[in-house]
């Protein structure tokens, strides 16, 4: 297992936090909206399955790019081979 930060590709807004801590999410899943400085509603969503370990951030919290918004404990799966 490998924690995994996920962070905010905008300037702006947080509109909305589609998670909770502790919760199973999926590749691609969003998992935030975000109000960029054009006024456009953004998805945030992540290459990667987890749980989410802590939120950094609420609705209504000012972003930029590179801020973390949460922490992911990724589960990754191994498989052999011959």
């Amino acid at each position: 297992m490998f924690e995994e930060l996920i962070t905010s590709p905008y300037n702006g807004v947080v509109q909305q936090v589609l998670v909770k801590e502790r919760v199973r999410i999926y590749e691609w899943e969003p998992l935030f909206m975000i109000k960029n400085d054009n006024g456009e509603l953004l998805p945030v969503k992540v290459g990667v399955s987890g749980e989410i370990q802590s939120l950094e951030v609420q609705e209504g919290d000012n972003v930029i790019p590179g801020m973390v918004l949460a922490y992911v404990k990724e589960e990754l799966v191994v498989s052999a081979c011959d």
